[in-house]
């Protein structure tokens, strides 16, 4: 009975620093700075758990426990748009909330039980807390890599989002999100060592050393200039009509949301302000299809297109009456775009969405009768293709993406290199080494009044944060409700509205060219290294296996 109830105390505290774990992915409650010291300190806590579980299942169980917490508490959002919109009853909305996170939350168990498997019997000698410290980096990388890109990927939460504004966050121009999340997940272990290491252990200070050199090192690489200016510096309007969730779909409401978001596009410019190059409104900003749509209305947008003389981006629907296929796209109008290009779809700047939200846009297989539950009427959306050209407005490339694309940081690379589809000789893909004709400024269009006033918001826009240091390119965002605004090549906010409020925004973002080391190599290097590292731990392991389970020259206090 009393080991029962040790083991209950300990799930249960692995439950409450996984809960606070999830509020280290955006600010508020918490302050900016917090985040970083926040996830290392609380997944610390989880590698010493983790080191200390007599077993493999018992690691697995110790990380699941603490993941399932964090993805409860860090998702709770989705229950607003199960529940609210939906219509599915609260307990089933949570009930639905927990088995998304028991799944996710395996990714993590995964990790714990593989670092369990290649570390050394003993973890206190610094020969195997060294490697013990690489194996749970590169599990966890892998694993977050995993629970990403398995069944289209869910990488919200990831890791290395709580390290934006720390130093850790140059680190992404060179290896990505994943680096990140190795260099700071090794971090958090070399915490874990340090306060399980004995206090006198001569050579204790070298894991330390260690991790802040990682730490420093990423500051360094976030001073180097990854990219150089294109082209002059761009006007851009954005639009947040925050429309309620509620009624954006009904009939009785689609004239009055047009109205109300031209008005917005062609909001006044005051005296001795430019004028807007280029107009960006929300995801499905129309919605319904575009041979639904009055020309009259589609006259409307070309005039107010003509009469700033701007490129007006918008995110609607598209539908191909010869296939009866549909599609969540962006569009791009100006004042030589003609009533007959947008009442077909056969508009010169077109982009199609490509990775589809699973129960938003596509239903997975075997889960019809889940969607049935819900009010919402979904189908199955077309893909677009991975490679598409982006928009060409004043001299810069726009490249968009909708929704929770630029969540999938490897994703948007291709746009960023240039020369989409292009070929060489011996069929591989190929692109201008420098990027010289690919994307300088990236776009996402997004709708997340599904989600509420939520923390869904604020982490969307730490993400976008995370691709613009991933690819030294600013990042222009529309959305409905929030957040919409713009962030520099660096990362840096440049201007943000109000969320769940009705507003226009208009900035200037600079275009950037030139290829950061990520954008080159993609996640392949980070992912290679990692299981490298499981592999030479795993050999070292076999190899002294008969020492396996000898005492080690000091206590074990981590067994």
């Amino acid at each position: 009975m009393n080991g029962l109830w040790l083991k209950g105390r300990l799930a249960l505290g692995l439950l409450l620093g996984g809960a606070l774990h999830a509020l280290s992915f955006a600010p508020d409650p918490l302050p900016q700075w917090a985040l970083s010291p926040l996830q290392l300190c609380t997944m610390s806590w989880l590698v010493t758990c983790v080191w200390r579980a007599p077993s493999g299942l018992y690691a697995a169980r110790r990380a699941w426990f603490f993941a399932l917490g964090s993805f409860s508490i860090g998702l709770y959002w989705l229950t607003i748009s199960m529940h609210f919109y939906g219509y599915m009853p609260m307990p089933l909305a949570i009930a639905a909330l927990i088995a998304l996170s028991a799944y996710l939350a395996l990714f993590a168990s995964l990790a714990a039980w593989l670092v369990h498997l290649v570390k050394a019997a003993t973890v206190t000698s610094l020969s195997n807390m060294s490697w013990a410290v690489l194996a749970w980096a590169a599990a966890w990388t892998l694993a977050e890599w995993l629970r990403a890109t398995l069944f289209t990927g869910f990488p919200w939460l990831n890791t290395g989002y709580a390290h934006v504004d720390s130093w850790f966050a140059g680190w992404s121009s060179v290896l990505g999100l994943y680096g990140v999340t190795f260099v700071t997940a090794f971090v958090a272990a070399s915490i874990a060592a340090l306060v399980g290491m004995q206090a006198n252990h001569p050579k204790r200070a070298l894991i330390g050393v260690v991790a802040f050199g990682l730490a420093a090192l990423g500051w360094a690489l976030s001073q180097v200039n990854w990219s150089t200016p294109a082209g002059a510096p761009l006007v851009a309007r954005l639009v947040q009509g925050n429309v309620d969730q509620g009624v954006k779909f009904t009939p009785d409401h689609l004239s009055k949301i047009i109205q109300e978001h031209l008005r917005l596009a062609a909001t006044p410019t005051p005296a001795g302000f430019p004028t807007p190059q280029v107009v960006l409104l929300p995801e499905t900003v129309m919605a319904v299809f575009q041979h639904q749509i009055a020309p009259s209305a589609w006259q409307a947008w070309i005039a107010v297109a003509k009469g700033q003389n701007s490129t007006i981006l918008m995110g609607t629907a598209l539908f191909d009456t010869q296939t009866g296929n549909y599609t969540n796209s962006v569009i791009g109008i100006d004042g030589n775009t003609t009533v007959q290009q947008l009442s077909e779809a056969t508009m010169a700047q077109r982009y199609d969405k490509s990775h589809l939200v699973p129960f938003g846009e596509f239903v997975p297989f075997g889960f019809r009768w889940f969607v049935n539950l819900m009010s919402i009427p979904l189908g199955d959306f077309t893909r677009g293709t991975a490679t598409q050209q982006p928009f060409a407005v004043d001299g810069q490339r726009i490249a968009p993406n909708i929704c929770y694309e630029d969540v999938f940081g490897e994703e948007l690379l291709p746009a960023v290199r240039g020369t989409l589809g292009a070929k060489d000789s011996a069929g591989r893909s190929a692109h201008d080494a420098n990027g010289t004709d690919g994307a300088t400024i990236l776009a996402n269009f997004s709708n997340l009044a599904w989600f509420g006033n939520s923390w869904a918001l604020r982490q969307h826009w730490q993400m976008s944060r995370m691709r613009a240091l991933e690819t030294s390119r600013p990042i222009l965002r529309a959305t409905n409700t929030g957040a919409s605004g713009a962030i520099d090549h660096r990362g840096r906010d440049i201007a943000q509205l109000p969320p769940n409020r009705v507003g226009v925004l208009d900035t200037t973002v600079q275009g950037q060219q030139g290829l950061t080391p990520y954008v080159r190599i993609g996640n392949s290097l980070i992912l290679g290294l990692s299981l490298l590292v499981l592999f030479a731990a795993w050999l070292r392991r076999k190899t002294k296996q008969h020492n396996a389970h000898s005492p080690d020259i000091h206590s074990d206090s981590l067994r």
